[in-house]
């Protein structure tokens, strides 16, 4: 929205709003230049819904540390958009002092001993600052042979995890979820092993959508549930835009869809599943028009709709319809 300052310079209005209309405040993080969102009139908060769950932040006495600070920011505040829109529960530290959600970024030690791992542990989701540094971050990338390696992404990654406590764990749905992504009870310090000393099973395409998933199940979930959160915030971005994808190329019609439906509030997972690939061609071909990289390249095979349709029912609160167990 635009703003304008309302009387006397105390806080603001939204240009077009009435005079009735209530005032909003700048998030105090604004005056680093790394949050744009508001507190509303009366909050007992002076930070923004998504900065107040910050518990270490960068070093801003460090030349570039707020730069990468910033885009750390950006990317956590798309991620609270989407948790938002889904009516996901987001305790804070304060109301679950053992399980709430906490966001830490860390730099690596000056004295070279050791690199600050990024990762979960029981609502305390922890990003390395480095990952912020868009060349460190591709030499990981190139480095652990991923396709796909953001920001953005370790954040859903991260948080897969939060939520695999409270809508598997904490719900009593770890039965069901075994059914589709293995057991979660096996040892995790060896399976992480296993998979850097082996790497992942032959032909594990099928069932898993990126090579990391294999690893164990409880990546196998936050991988899934971070795939789920990029199709529905893409498509969700399609419908603003009003896009509409038909391409010449295919006669029959199937690669044709118009993007006109609220992606965050579908019930109905094939509505998105149905919806996801011609948008997802037609953008990987506009960026090999401009030289890049496909935007995505992954394919969605039937086992792995299975598994995103989990996440979608446990999202939503729906029923989950028993499956059979997919090979491993």
């Amino acid at each position: 929205m635009a703003l304008e300052p309302a009387a006397d310079d105390k806080g603001w209005l939204a240009i077009g709003d009435g005079v009735d209309a209530p005032l909003r405040f700048l998030c105090t993080n604004a005056e680093y230049d790394v949050c744009n969102w508001l507190v509303p009139e009366g909050s007992a908060d002076v930070l923004c819904v998504a900065c107040r769950y910050n518990h270490v932040i960068p070093d801003l006495t460090k030349a570039g540390n707020q730069e990468l600070w910033r885009r750390l920011e950006q990317a956590k505040h798309r991620l609270f958009y989407s948790l938002l829109l889904l009516n996901l529960p987001i305790p804070t530290r304060a109301e679950n002092p053992t399980g709430g959600l906490v966001f830490n970024f860390p730099e690596d030690p000056e004295n070279g001993e050791g690199k600050v791992m990024t990762g979960h542990d029981e609502g305390i989701i922890t990003i390395a600052l480095r990952e912020a540094d868009d060349a460190e971050r591709e030499k990981m990338r190139v480095k652990m042979e991923e396709y796909y390696r953001t920001l953005l992404g370790h954040f859903r990654h991260e948080v897969g995890h939060f939520y695999w406590n409270i809508l598997v764990r904490d719900a009593g749905n770890e039965k069901a979820c075994r059914t589709l992504f293995g057991d979660h009870t096996q040892d995790y310090g060896m399976a992480l092993q296993q998979h850097y000393e082996n790497g992942p099973p032959a032909g594990w395409q099928e069932n898993y959508v990126s090579s990391y998933a294999t690893t164990h199940p409880w990546e196998d979930f936050a991988e899934t549930w971070a795939h789920y959160l990029h199709i529905v915030d893409t498509l969700q971005t399609a419908v603003a835009f009003g896009v509409a994808v038909s391409p010449t190329v295919a006669k029959d019609g199937s690669l044709s869809h118009a993007f006109n439906f609220d992606t965050y509030a579908a019930t109905s997972f094939k509505e998105l599943l149905v919806a996801w690939p011609p948008l997802t061609l037609a953008v990987n071909a506009l960026n090999r028009s401009m030289g890049q990289p496909d935007m995505y390249p992954f394919v969605i095979t039937p086992t792995i709709a299975e598994k995103l349709r989990f996440v979608h029912d446990l999202v939503h609160g729906l029923p989950l319809v028993p499956v059979a167990p997919a090979p491993q």
